[in-house]
């Protein structure tokens, strides 16, 4: 077996893993970055996701480096967009002045942004970036992972390692690979102590798992795709369990002219448009179907072009879509045979594009009309042939069971009340949003509940059953219910950073992971060792997300 080596390997080239790998090169290692696409940036890019960030994200709650992240996505759109006198003198500039956020921005441009910044250290040698490999092998000496093996698009076989490993793979991937203890799907109650976890705990009940895809709107011509060939599965009008409206969505209303006003509006005038809403069920089968039919805000929500923005302006906007509609929820893609994965993430596409073809043929229009056939898929925008995004956007894999477990008691509001959230010691970054569970497999429910800008401890990080593995992506020490919230854009970022940062620490510093947490003088080395790098490790009292 031959090994490629360097000081640290990161297995996983998404917003975790870009962040950990620009970390442990900005301090002086020599890294290795893998990813399974084409494309390193995960939700950013592959996964065609604009950022969920909270309101203070300009000011504070985020590391230097994602927002030097955000920085460079601005200038990029003003050194070679045609943007608008307006939309140029911007201070926070948001290409597709989309809600969820105060940069939704096209893939493409998070990729070029990224890749820039990993590029300086790639020229130097320090870096060495491989897409379009998978891991498939891990082999430990111990406590120790000495070799990971990767299956490359053409079927070939090669070893690579690090002094560190570092898991930042979509569904932590690794973990299962070397055999280290991790979590799935849903824990009781009894082990957690959660007020909100089931009394019996599922493993595979998870969060859906998302193929997202941009479309934007061309008045006049067709663009109706082929009918999905599982577009039955997925618009019977009288699907069984319909669960009641839950918390954060308004119950339908009883008045039937009310209920027909529920339209889709392509490319709304801000200025006299209503929102753009059309009826979605909570089960993803289209159209006003039951008694329960949540109203989205599918076209601005996550645009990522706004016509007006632009001079000479587009002739549509574009949006993203990844919505209760096309969240998957028959099953999921973790710890199942290959083949059923296979089948679930077909049935995701197959979903999405039933979709898509319902808001082109049946959707309601506010003039009486069903369908727009003008709505065009944009696979220019997603860097894929059939328009849909590279990989699933995927909310929930494995979770580590690590030295510290963050509960739904360490940081929800209706826990907590007004103590704030639980503080750590070992504080290696901060984060900020509401405990956001989407529908899951196994009908779990959707469920909000409002949390504390909150810390994420080292502790979260590791593991006590191997010396030289750290999480650095969605995969930490988190449970079904907070992984809710420690899932979004920058605290995976955070978390990445935060590891790269151990990684590179570790190898200067003489100790391993565990050691660093253990001794309160490395503990608080280290910590200087983030700050200075510009991450925050607590938050001033502010008010709930």
């Amino acid at each position: 077996m031959t090994l490629v080596e360097a000081d640290v390997l990161v297995v996983g080239g998404g917003v975790g893993g870009v962040a950990a790998a620009l970390a442990a090169a900005d301090a002086g290692a020599t890294v290795i970055l893998t990813e399974a696409t084409r494309w390193i940036g995960g939700q950013f890019t592959s996964q065609a996701v604009p950022p969920d960030e909270h309101p203070w994200i300009e000011q504070f709650g985020a590391t230097a480096s994602y927002r030097r992240f955000r920085d460079e996505v601005r200038r990029h759109y003003r050194r070679w967009y045609p943007l608008s006198e307006s939309a140029r003198s911007a201070l926070h500039l948001n290409p597709g002045n989309g809600a969820v956020s105060a940069l939704c921005h096209e893939p493409r441009v998070a990729l070029a942004v990224l890749q820039a910044m990993l590029a300086p250290h790639q020229r130097s040698n320090r870096l060495a970036v491989r897409t379009e490999l998978t891991p498939c092998r891990v082999q430990r000496d111990g406590s120790r992972i000495t070799g990971v093996a990767f299956r490359s698009a053409s079927g070939t076989v090669e070893w690579l390692t690090g002094r560190y490993v570092l898991d930042a793979t979509e569904t932590g991937e690794l973990l299962a690979l070397a055999g280290i203890p991790y979590v799935t799907g849903t824990e009781s109650a009894a082990e957690t102590g959660e007020p909100d976890a089931p009394d019996v705990g599922d493993p595979q009940m998870m969060q859906g798992f998302t193929v997202c895809f941009a479309m934007d709107h061309v008045a006049g011509e067709n663009h109706v795709i082929d009918r999905p060939a599982q577009y039955d599965r997925w618009t019977v009008p009288d699907a069984p369990v319909r669960p009641a409206p839950q918390i954060g969505w308004p119950a339908p209303s009883a008045d039937p002219a009310e209920r027909g006003r529920r339209v889709l509006r392509p490319n709304p005038d801000p200025a006299t448009d209503p929102a753009v809403i059309v009826s979605a069920s909570h089960q993803g089968r289209f159209g006003d179907n039951g008694d329960y039919s949540p109203i989205e805000d599918i076209w601005r929500f996550r645009r990522l072009v706004a016509r007006g923005n632009f001079d000479p302006a587009p002739p549509s906007d574009i949006t993203l879509i990844n919505c209760s509609a096309n969240d998957y929820i028959a099953g999921s893609i973790v710890d199942v045979e290959p083949e059923v994965a296979a089948a679930h993430l077909e049935g995701a596409r197959q979903l999405s594009l039933s979709f898509l073809y319902w808001l082109q043929t049946e959707a309601p229009r506010a003039d009486g009309g069903t369908g727009f056939p003008g709505l065009r898929l944009r696979g220019d925008v997603t860097g894929t042939e059939d328009g849909l995004a590279m990989a699933p956007y995927i909310r929930e894999g494995r979770r580590l069971r690590a030295l510290e477990t963050i509960t739904q008691n360490d940081i929800a509001a209706s826990v907590r009340g007004t103590a704030g959230a639980r503080e750590y010691e070992d504080s290696v970054g901060v984060g900020s949003y509401k405990i956001d569970l989407h529908p899951s497999t196994h009908g779990g429910e959707r469920k909000y509940d409002a949390a504390w800008p909150f810390q994420i401890p080292l502790g979260a990080l590791l593991s006590p059953d191997v010396d030289n593995l750290v999480a650095a992506a969605k995969n930490i020490g988190t449970t079904h219910i907070t992984n809710g919230c420690y899932r979004v854009h920058p605290v995976e970022w955070n978390v990445g950073e935060a590891a790269g940062t151990l990684a590179a620490f570790c190898v200067t510093g003489g100790a391993d992971p565990i050691g660093v947490r253990q001794s309160a003088a490395r503990r608080a080395d280290f910590q200087r060792t983030l700050v200075a790098r510009g991450v925050e490790l607590s938050w001033p009292r502010v008010a709930p997300y």
